[in-house]
């Protein structure tokens, strides 16, 4: 987790450190972090239930114009998705309450249109490389807590998303955000029980952040 987090942090904030160099306009860099909010959508799932968890990163805004930048981030996301065992003929077939844990380090390249001074609207590709998975058996489960393996995942590595957002940014740096990111492809890998399964990550974001 720790190597590919750094390897791009290291890659993303080079670029923008060339860009410093080599423009007058000002690179800012800063913190984020906030709450997450995420499932998978799919025809063949309708008993999940959304997973809480956290996001946690560093980002940079590059100005183009006055108005226009590139924001782009490093992000540790805590995904997945809850099966409650009042669901039933559920996914796992079980009667246990399941969270799904899939957590990626996220990287976004965004666009951002700032409408009136603090206030920007923002939009881009976001690219997942998955780090984590587990199944997560709640409290009075006999279950227990099953590490996945990557030998013996369903749900590729990497994965490709689109990221809606919103942001405020005051005066002394701290700035506010929203966002949903939607899938653009499916997380399943092919040749497994679940090749033929549309599925795709979804989450809603909240948080607060500081540039520098």
């Amino acid at each position: 987790m720790k190597k590919v987090f750094l390897v791009a942090a290291a890659a993303v904030f080079s670029l923008t450190s060339i860009y410093a160099q080599s423009d007058s306009k000002t690179v800012q860099f800063g913190v984020k972090g906030g709450v997450n909010f995420s499932t998978i959508t799919s025809d063949d799932f309708n008993d999940l239930k959304s997973r809480t968890s956290f996001n946690v990163g560093v980002l940079a805004e590059i100005p183009i114009t006055e108005r226009l930048s590139i924001q782009p981030e490093v992000m540790y996301s805590g995904q997945g998705f809850d099966v409650r065992e009042i669901d039933q003929d559920n996914v796992f077939d079980t009667d246990d309450n399941i969270e799904y844990q899939l957590d990626y380090i996220q990287v976004p390249v965004l666009v951002k249109v700032y409408l009136v001074e603090g206030l920007s609207v923002e939009a881009g590709p976001q690219f997942g490389f998955k780090i984590h998975e587990e199944l997560d058996f709640q409290p009075n489960s006999d279950g227990g807590d099953i590490e996945i393996n990557q030998d013996d995942s369903y749900v590729k590595d990497f994965d490709t998303s689109l990221a809606l957002g919103a942001a405020y940014k005051f005066d002394n740096g701290f700035f506010v955000n929203g966002r949903y990111t939607f899938g653009l492809t499916d997380i399943f890998k092919d040749d497994t029980v679940f090749e033929n399964v549309d599925a795709k990550n979804a989450l809603w974001q909240v948080g607060v952040g500081f540039m520098f």
